[in-house]
């Protein structure tokens, strides 16, 4: 037996191995249960096509086994084994993977793949180790090799006795330190968990033996402890299982299970697909909104499975942010692994797979819209907002995607309604999509803007989240159709020519009156005008330009606020009795008509749900006309 040292570059990378590459040091076992499973593969592989081999499955399992009194972990496999040579290479050159080369040599199409890559997991058992032995018998040998390492230093193998074929990997657990507890990888339940997490669906028994309790023979009330070998593992993954095999309970379960959400899922998606690439995916749309969903603490992802096994908890990739409120998982058997599991390599395949999840997720949505408008709108409830938000973000590049998926309050239909409903209502002289924006349906219902638009008969869409103008800003227009907030200066509604005459005039006639007037608001309006839109209220606020009042008030409410303001105009109905005292107090009392001013621009500003910037001034201007 000699000492054999690791080759350079591997021995830096087993130092950094050692520090932990890993995020968590609790993957070792994921690590060494998933190279066992590949061993195990290898020999059904030989089996198709080794006559005088038979492939007994019941006969293949993995053991984990604690010792606590010699403080051992040991993983004992009836795979393929390894011959001293395979151990040399496999073990001796870290970042080979004996796994890889063998499924390269042995393409299959079977569904049986290896993803194993035993030149690196392996040596995240140096982690949580002081020393590493592997004794293998390999399939065909009469000898059994024992290769041992204490990390970084180097290794040793020599001839050892082994009955059967197959690799027994035992890790002396290092002692506990102030900062780690190692105690617990001999600990049952931590050991039961940690495979529960990670290696569930691995497809052959992972067995251990469990102290349970029974009444003891002979006594009422006494009980003794004894041990019996259990299953771990529930091998078949719900996935895998035929779609026409699984009930809405069965999914219901495996939700709950997974702790995807403490509420009931409202819908899910059972993906298989074999094709360019391969994966299978169970997809939810929960019922309700997590607490923290809107929020920095909120983290997206699907559970990621290399072929069964836990590859990240989270995988980010895979779900566009304005689909983050999917939960569920992917397993596919086509990514590229590199050092560590936890790390993908950024991918074609990965990429291909977000892509379809993508698509999957807005025809689901879409059928759930057609099919089942009160599930979706119960959905809507909860997500709409971040649909939205999916149509704003990133310089509008998804609004092609989620348009169809949006929802506005209806002012005729009194309910929820598509861009698509809209437009397919639109009278042909109708020029806009009208949109009116306010902090609740019963205020916007009552704003004074809204009131030449809804006289015409026209359907306006009210926006009460802070999100919605800014997407539909970005979203421009739908079908060919501009939005138009009825706060806006030019409504695109002709007036009779009749009635437009009669409006210059009135703007010509009363043109000093509203420049005294403008002059009197300097700073705080950028015009004073007769105006087109007012039926029954005296004054209402509308805006030139593309920034409206309500994107005002969601702006100067934002902590980074850039004091973005809206160019209001200050907009006088002159044929409300109010204009009859506006004009006598311009002609006989220029103090009173700076009163009847600032009054009638603070009511426009309250309409507004705009601030008074001088309350006390304004009830002491509401007093001097009661007197």
């Amino acid at each position: 037996m000699s000492k054999k040292e690791f080759k350079a570059e591997s021995k830096r990378l087993l130092e950094m191995m050692i520090n932990s590459i890993y995020s968590q040091k609790e993957v070792f076992l994921r690590e060494l249960l998933s190279n066992s499973s590949d061993a195990i593969d290898k020999i059904y592989y030989k089996a198709l096509t080794d006559n005088s081999l038979r492939f007994n499955k019941e006969s293949y399992y993995i053991k984990v086994t604690p010792d606590k009194t010699n403080r051992t972990l040991t993983i004992t496999d009836t795979g393929i084994g390894m011959t001293q040579e395979e151990l040399e290479s496999s073990l001796g050159t870290i970042a080979r993977s004996g796994s890889l080369a063998f499924k390269n040599e042995n393409e299959t199409k079977d569904g049986h793949t290896i993803i194993g890559q035993f030149g690196v997991g392996f040596y995240a058992a140096f982690m949580v180790a002081d020393v590493v032995t592997v004794i293998s018998k390999a399939l065909g040998s009469n000898e059994a090799y024992k290769w041992e390492s204490t990390g970084a230093d180097g290794y040793t193998i020599e001839l050892c006795e082994k009955e059967t074929v197959g690799t027994q990997i035992i890790l002396k657990i290092k002692e506990n330190t102030e900062d780690e507890t190692y105690d617990e990888y001999l600990e049952e339940y931590r050991l039961k968990e940690i495979i529960k997490k990670y290696s569930d669906f691995i497809r052959y028994p992972i067995k251990m033996d469990i102290k349970e309790k029974r009444p003891k023979e002979g006594s009422d009330n006494e009980l003794e402890d004894y041990t019996e070998e259990q299953v771990i593992n529930s091998m078949v993954p719900i996935w895998k299982k035929n779609k026409n095999e699984l009930t809405l309970e069965d999914y219901e379960q495996f939700y709950s299970e997974k702790r995807y959400g403490f509420d009931k899922p409202l819908t899910h998606l059972h993906i298989n697909v074999d094709g360019t690439i391969r994966y299978n995916a169970i997809l939810f749309i929960p019922e309700n909104s997590p607490f923290d969903y809107y929020s920095k603490e909120f983290e997206k992802g699907l559970e990621l499975y290399s072929n069964g096994v836990l590859i990240m908890n989270k995988c980010a990739d895979l779900l566009p942010d304005y689909f983050s409120f999917v939960k569920g998982m992917v397993d596919s058997e086509d990514l590229s692994l590199n050092i560590s599991r936890e790390i993908l390599q950024q991918d074609r395949q990965l990429q291909l797979i977000a892509k379809n999840i993508g698509k999957k997720i807005k025809n689901e949505l879409k059928s759930l819209l057609k099919n089942e408008r009160e599930k979706y709108e119960k959905f809507y409830e909860s997500f709409g907002r971040q649909l939205k938000y999916g149509v704003y973000s990133d310089f509008g590049s998804n609004k092609d995607v989620l348009k169809d998926l949006l929802l506005f309050y209806s002012s005729t239909e009194k309910k929820l309604v598509t861009l698509d409903e809209y437009v397919s209502r639109m009278p042909e002289d109708q020029k806009y999509i009208y949109y009116a924006s306010g902090e609740s349906y019963n205020r916007i219902e009552k704003l004074p803007q809204a009131e030449l638009v809804a006289d015409k008969g026209y359907e306006i869409l009210y926006f009460t989240e802070d999100i919605d103008e800014f997407a539909i800003k970005m979203l421009m227009t739908y079908k060919e159709k501009e939005f138009k907030s009825v706060s806006s200066s030019d409504l695109g509604i002709e007036a009779e020519e009749e009635e437009e005459q009669l409006n210059e005039s009135e703007e010509k006639e009363n043109k000093e009156l509203f420049d005294y007037m403008k002059k009197a608001l300097a700073g705080k309006v950028g015009d004073v005008r007769a105006s087109k839109r007012l039926k029954t209220h005296p004054v209402c606020l509308s805006a030139d330009g593309e920034v409206t009042i309500e994107m005002e008030k969601i702006l100067s409410a934002m902590p980074d606020n850039q004091h973005v303001k809206a160019e209001k105009v200050l907009e006088i109905n002159v044929n409300h009795d109010v204009f009859a005292s506006l004009k006598d107090a311009f002609e006989n009392d220029k103090g009173k008509l700076d009163l009847y001013t600032n009054l009638l621009y603070n009511q426009a500003l309250l309409i507004e749900g705009l601030s008074i910037s001088d309350p006390v001034e304004f009830t002491n201007d509401i007093c001097k006309i009661m007197i």
